[in-house]
């Protein structure tokens, strides 16, 4: 009694069984996180350090360096970038793939807190874990016809910020743009000393009348009461009614020499929303939110805010990633949905039986919700690369299903088998002699997606979740392939009307031609060798001539724009020169909305006045392609602004780069012998760059900081009037910049007291040298004549890698593909004479990036054909078969290198997929034919009829499945929706595949199959 047999006894359990499964696994996939991508782990921790306004070079020396060394000590850490400027240095530690970044966060912040020690003082660092959460998922712009900006953030920081932080799975909400209202005491140096006064005096009092101080404590019999000092200081009013000091006959109060005034504090950024000043508040969630709850819990929760705004206010929505997932989701649903309905259709067709194909047709959905269950089990979520898993499984599945009712009803119907009909389970008979069969063919599906799983780095994270789910979702479909359709069947099927019938003129007229091709095949013997030789160098040239790229290009419906003014130009300058972009986009008929932002980027990190970027979302579908809009809008800005230099790149492409510190397409890295020769080679390299033909958005990676201003004591001078340094710099300082001293609390704000000079003393350069400095003595001198002030050039940072100083221009590009791009770059900078002596290139970007995923799958691929072989040889113990239906299988990868370079699809990470893919896939027909060729020759039939007999029985199955397989996928590989074309290459390789998989096994292969002896064995 066969397995299946015994497991019948229990038939109705086990249906009810899978049923429950199924079912679970419906209702968890309601509860799935849902996200654009996997959660991944990148292995980049970055610290961010700022020192005060040190010049670079100082910098560099007393900051940069001495954390390098210490950095790069910690254990784990593979490579330390830095990057410095003016007062600030970045520094990028990357570890390994599958490293514990937790550990690595602690020990940098470990590392970090020791070094600090040993540097500048007020020296202060802020250690980030790059992962993808460091992005907003929902973001909002709240504008006004009438308030101002310093009510804007109140309002955003008090009212909406707390309402959203209180969502379930929200980590975290910022508040960009407007400013903090605080109470500036504007004052006047002449004015101070002819009162006798000093600005540390007006600094002293307004600090020690505003602070309230605990003086101790007092046990009262039962009571114990704490004494505190009520602060003088409670508003505006107090402010300036504070005395200075007593004089004969009155009392000097901070109004008498100073003036009170309710302001913004001083901040060098703008932002707005659709053209209008605004203040933007971002949503982060957390590592394993579900981004749609979020934004449909934050559209809810912003309803309620909206009822309570005052008239004039508006709260809208400019950016929201559930978009995106949602209308990938769909995509990808409608593409299973209609996959699997036109594989029924051919089934139906081919069976002419309405309820065997429903036998069939309910495995579908029963294996993916079931999947969704073990997806669920195993902390995944629902995403672009596990809905493609599910969407590219379909094919499979529904082939699992097809063989085994194919397989019943041809036995069932052949008069040669009515010993099989009279049993007492005929069809669970039928279907217990087909589970080696089923089981090495699965087994062939299913190994493939092994190797994948064990993949690293952004490749390895993405498409290891696609392999995951591909092989669980094969997994159940073998368990309800082999269990749940026999007893299904046995249940629906009615044996007295079972009839396989012919398909009609049409496949009768395949199967003569089909005969006619393996009868020509055996005869030409040598010639199938060395049509297979032609076949793969056919597929070799059409390999080479493949564009090349990365991740698959996806309309992700909106895009950033980063810009870069002329180094030192102020923010009043910047905003000029943007507002022309801000016209463009206004007058682009596809943006639906944007945001901007100068001095600060859309993550939130500050960036210098003359940067920023803009977040441009576009209309929904139907419209033009979002390259031909990002195209557009890039030789507008040309045209109107000459001035800036803009990069043009989807949120997805610019999120992963950030992520792995890799900017651009195109990082052409310089070094050299001598550092000062860098930055000229940085130039000139930019400039030929930008003369390729489609190559865009060229930066020589030269960040120069705005020019300044260097004040040079004179000590002489400075002695003669009792000044010293310390006190010249906390005078300048307060006088420029202004000086917080002191805070009134008004709940729940509290509001800051700033002790500033008036803007008319402060407003150009030459008002920098009448600024009046106090000696502690009472005497009195300009700036000017203690000092020289002079201008000095803006310096640029300096960037390191490997502790070496190295220059990265980059670039992207605009109508090439990757591949072409390198190629182009390479012969350019390849020529004699173009770089200096001592001066090397490398090339990093996403090309590095590529290179280093190209290698690794194929490795994985490598891997997948050894299991395979290895695999064969075990089920059928003969090297020959082994090695020649490996053979066989591998024939059909150049069928997908000519369908994608037919459709001009890129050979990407996506497409690579399909070449694992498509192999397995012959595999298992591969599987099912030489089982019954083995099969024939233990009945004894000869070995030339039996390797055309089985190939003639197994035409009509094989067709079924690989017709059904291609439909299923057509809907991906026509790339329809917005989150398709992330698996359209992948689908179209897997097509392509399919195309030839029945002439390669069922004609190629028997005719290899037909030199020599064949090897007796078991089956």
């Amino acid at each position: 009694m066969s397995l299946l047999e015994l497991a019948s006894r229990r038939g109705k359990a086990l249906l009810a069984l899978f049923a429950a499964v199924a079912v679970a696994g419906a209702l968890v996939a309601t509860q799935l996180p849902v996200a654009l991508f996997p959660q991944v782990s990148f292995p980049r921790i970055v610290v961010s350090v700022d020192a005060g306004d040190r010049p670079a070079d100082q910098m560099l020396v007393a900051v940069s360096i001495p954390l390098e060394e210490a950095l790069r000590a910690l254990p784990g850490v593979r490579n330390v970038r830095s990057k410095t400027s003016r007062g600030s240095a970045e520094l990028s530690l990357d570890f390994s793939w599958g490293d514990d970044m937790t550990s690595g966060l602690l020990l940098v912040e470990a590392a970090m807190t020791q070094a600090v020690a040993d540097l500048p003082p007020s020296t202060r660092f802020v250690v980030r874990r790059m992962d993808p959460t460091v992005f907003p998922v929902v973001a909002l712009s709240l504008v006004s016809d009438h308030e101002p900006g310093t009510r804007l953030w109140e309002r955003a920081y008090r009212e909406v910020r707390p309402a959203l932080l209180a969502l379930d799975g929200v980590a975290r909400v910022s508040v960009i743009g407007g400013a903090r209202e605080e109470l500036q005491v504007v004052i006047d140096p002449d004015v101070l000393s002819a009162n006798g006064l000093t600005i540390s005096d007006i600094a002293g009092a307004v600090g020690s009348w505003s602070t309230t101080l605990a003086l101790g404590r007092v046990e009262d019999f039962y009571k114990l009461d704490l004494i505190l000092t009520a602060p003088q200081v409670t508003d505006a009013a107090t402010l300036e009614s504070l005395v200075l000091k007593a004089e004969p006959g009155r009392l000097l109060r901070l109004r008498d020499v100073a003036t009170v005034q309710s302001a913004p504090e001083p901040v060098w950024t703008r932002v707005t929303a659709d053209g209008r000043e605004a203040v933007l508040v971002q949503v982060y969630q957390q590592p394993q939110g579900n981004t749609v709850a979020i934004s449909a819990n934050v559209e809810r929760t912003l309803e309620r805010i909206r009822a309570g705004l005052p008239a004039g206010n508006h709260l809208s929505v400019w950016y929201d990633q559930s978009d995106l997932v949602n209308a990938s989701a769909a995509s990808v649903r409608d593409a299973v949905l209609l996959g699997t309905l036109l594989a029924g259709l051919v089934l139906l067709a081919f069976l002419r039986d309405l309820r065997i194909t429903l036998v069939a047709m309910v495995v579908v959905p029963s294996v993916l919700a079931s999947s969704c269950l073990l997806l669920f089990m195993l902390g995944q979520s629902l995403n672009m690369m596990t809905l493609g898993g599910m969407a590219a499984a379909v094919g499979l599945i529904i082939d699992d299903a097809i063989v085994v009712v194919e397989h019943i009803v041809a036995r069932l119907s052949n008069p040669a088998d009515r010993d099989l009909r009279r049993s007492s389970s005929p069809v669970l008979a039928a279907a217990s002699e087909f589970s080696r069969p089923l089981l090495g063919a699965s087994l062939a599906t299913i190994i493939i997606h092994l190797p994948p799983v064990f993949l690293t780095g952004v490749t390895g994270e993405f498409f290891k979740a696609l392999s995951l789910t591909m092989a669980l979702s094969l997994i159940i479909s073998f368990l309800m392939a082999w269990l749940a359709i026999p007893l299904l069947a046995g249940r629906l099927l009615d044996l007295e009307r079972i009839n396989l019938q012919a398909s009609g003129r049409v496949f009768s007229l395949v199967e003569q031609a089909f005969g006619w091709s393996l009868r020509a095949a055996t005869r030409l013997r040598w010639g199938i060798p060395l049509l297979c030789v032609g076949w793969l160098a056919l597929g070799w040239m059409a390999l080479g001539r493949l564009p090349s790229g990365f991740m698959p290009t996806m309309d992700e419906g909106g895009f950033v724009l980063d810009y870069f003014a002329a180094p030192g130009t102020s923010l009043s300058e910047t905003d000029r020169q943007v507002r022309k972009v801000e016209q463009i986009l206004r007058d682009t008929p596809e943006v639906d909305t944007y945001s901007r932002r100068t001095g600060v980027q859309l993550g939130g990190g500050l960036t210098e006045a003359n940067e920023g970027d803009f977040f441009v979302r576009l209309k929904p579908q139907p419209r033009r392609p979002i390259e031909e809009v990002m195209a557009d809008v890039r030789g507008g800005i040309e045209r109107a602004a000459p001035g800036l230099n803009v990069e043009l790149l989807q949120l997805m492409e610019d999120l992963i780069g950030d992520l792995t510190a890799v900017p651009q397409p195109i990082e052409v890295k310089l070094t050299a012998r001598d550092p000062a020769l860098l930055p000229d080679q940085a130039v000139m390299v930019a400039e030929r760059l930008a003369r390729l033909p489609g190559i865009v958005d060229v930066n020589d990676g030269r960040n120069i900081a705005g020019d300044a201003l260097e004040v040079r004591l004179d000590p002489q001078a400075m002695s003669i009037l009792g000044l010293d340094p310390s006190s010249v710099a906390t005078q300048l300082r307060t006088l420029l910049a202004g000086d917080v001293v002191g805070t009134v609390i008004e709940q729940p704000r509290s509001i800051a007291i700033r002790l500033w000079s008036h803007e008319d003393d402060r407003g150009v350069e030459d008002d920098v040298g009448r600024l009046r400095l106090t000696s502690a003595n009472g005497s009195t001198a300009l700036l000017a004549e203690v000092a020289t002030i002079t201008r000095v050039a803006g310096q640029p940072s300096i960037s390191r890698e490997g502790l070496l100083e190295t220059i990265s221009v980059t670039a992207r590009t605009d109508g090439l593909d990757l591949g072409r791009a390198i190629r182009l770059v390479q012969g350019d900078l390849d020529q004699p004479g173009v770089l200096g002596e001592g001066v090397s290139y490398r090339l990093g970007g996403l090309f590095g990036e590529q290179q280093r995923a190209f290698k690794s799958l194929t490795a994985v691929f490598g891997a997948a054909v050894v299991l395979l072989l290895l695999l064969i040889l075990f089920i059928y113990d003969s090297f020959r078969i082994a090695l020649l239906l490996t053979g066989a299988c591998l024939l059909t990868m150049p069928a997908v290198a000519l369908g994608l370079l037919a459709t001009g699809t890129e050979l990407n990470i996506s497409s690579m997929m399909g070449f694992a893919m498509i192999v397995g896939a012959a595999a298992e027909i591969g599987v099912f034919y030489t089982s019954e060729f083995r099969a024939l020759l233990a009945k004894g039939v000869p070995r030339a009829r039996a390797l055309t007999e089985a190939a003639t029985v197994r035409l009509r199955p094989i067709t079924m499945t690989t017709l059904a397989a291609v439909l299923a996928l057509a809907p991906l590989a026509l790339g329809i929706g917005e989150g398709a074309a992330m698996l359209r290459p992948l689908a179209i390789g897997i097509i392509s595949g399919l195309a030839v998989q029945v002439p390669i096994i069922l004609i190629v292969f028997p005719s290899l199959l037909s030199f020599g002896r064949s090897t007796p064995g078991h089956g």
